[in-house]
């Protein structure tokens, strides 16, 4: 069976596997071994050590790479281009070790707070990174921050939807000027999900998830992963995982697997509720503003509707942001009175979840860099779960009369 024939909700169940040779399991064992048996010194039987080599994992990162279309995912052993790691910062920071002391890092200025943390106040001390961050919905930003780049080769990094605004970013027309630069283009997409958007086949060089979102789909388990298309960076990448070891264990691997195969089903019904719940929102007389990029008043709902499709469609993904009128004290009042919505970080379950960022996952980002990019104390993120919608926005509706 060739992965690359399939639909995308068939490569959910079957891409990148096979069915055990012994015993005809449809899912992998969990292997649990540290280390492997050899015959003699240095002769084994392709696994030596489980940082190095672990079938569990290799099933998920086989499956990762087929759903992301890098086109190395056939192989049963470490070949593949998807690699699994223990969290989304240890996958985002292994990405960051394929540039050298000094190297340029130009990156979305609207960014999940911990990836921002993690470049502005580590790497760029520990790494010694030229972190620049610019609006990567205007491509020239990144061109102009590009001229900059220095002898080291640069990398762009790029969210989108971005985390908390969900501002879209033309991920071919960015990769198509950073490569003119020699620069690495990484793009977390975590909020659209291979399901919706497949950065790789729009010129991105590598994909990078928090495999804890909506991968996984449960809020069960934390990882991350990155896939690459090119055989010499996926090697690179794989000499890095296993030198700096934040690998992902065979229990999250098996978790991660085990979410992948209803993805397909479930970003269906999270862009049907949220599509609904963004256009209720945008008619309620206590919201000022709804950011979807499902809606026409998106500002990028143009590149939005070419770059993310489910089975052919413009789909909006499963996260709404939303702006209250008032402040704080609005926004605290609305937050302890809805129910059905947990108020929790994270996003991407099977469960509704609602938070706010200022306060919550985006506390660690500088408050002048909130402000300017409209992370107000009147901003709510929501991530719309598989439940009812009808009963949702009955929740919604309950909180905001709180108001």
């Amino acid at each position: 069976m060739n992965d690359h024939d399939l639909h995308f909700d068939s490569k959910c169940i079957h891409g990148g596997q096979q069915q055990c040779a012994v015993t005809g399991a449809v899912m992998p064992a969990i292997y649990t071994s540290s280390t492997y048996g050899q015959e003699s010194p240095g002769v084994h039987r392709g696994f030596e050590y489980s940082r190095s080599h672990n079938l569990t994992r290799y099933s998920f990162e086989r499956a990762l790479a087929s759903l992301e279309g890098s086109g190395l995912d056939e192989s049963d052993d470490a070949s593949h281009g998807g690699f699994a790691f223990g969290s989304g910062l240890a996958a985002i920071g292994t990405a960051l070790e394929l540039l050298d002391k000094g190297a340029l890092l130009v990156a979305g200025d609207d960014l999940y707070g911990g990836t921002n943390r993690l470049f502005s106040r580590v790497r760029e001390r520990t790494q010694g990174l030229r972190v620049r961050y610019v609006d990567t919905t205007d491509p020239t930003n990144v061109a102009e921050a590009l001229a900059e780049r220095g002898d080291a080769t640069p990398m762009v990094w790029i969210e989108t939807p971005t985390n908390p605004t969900l501002k879209v970013t033309d991920i071919a027309a960015v990769a198509a000027i950073a490569h003119e630069h020699g620069a690495i283009v990484v793009v977390d997409n975590t909020f659209a999900t291979p399901a919706l958007q497949r950065p790789l086949e729009h010129g991105a060089d590598i994909v990078m998830h928090s495999i804890t979102k909506y991968l996984g789909g449960h809020s069960d388990v934390v990882g991350g992963a990155l896939v690459a298309k090119d055989p010499a960076l996926a090697e690179r990448i794989r000499f890095l995982q296993n030198s700096v070891g934040s690998i992902l264990g065979p229990f999250d691997a098996y978790l991660g697997l085990r979410g992948v195969k209803t993805l397909a089903i479930r970003m269906q019904r999270h862009c049907e509720s949220s599509l609904k719940i963004a256009t209720w929102l945008e008619s309620h007389p206590r919201v000022e503003r709804v950011v979807y990029p499902g809606l026409p008043s998106h500002p990028q709902h143009e590149v939005a509707a070419r770059q993310m499709r489910l089975d052919g469609e413009h789909a909006g993904g499963g996260m709404i942001t939303m702006y209250l009128k008032g402040g704080l004290d609005e926004s605290r009042r609305m937050l302890e009175n809805v129910n059905m919505f947990t108020l929790a970080e994270s996003l991407g379950g099977v469960e509704s979840l609602i938070e706010h960022p200022a306060i919550m996952t985006h506390a660690s980002v500088p408050a002048e860099q909130r402000a300017a990019l409209g992370i107000s104390d009147g901003l709510i993120r929501l991530s719309v779960g598989i439940e009812h919608s009808d009963d949702l926005i009955a929740d919604l509706e309950r909180g905001l009369d709180a108001v």
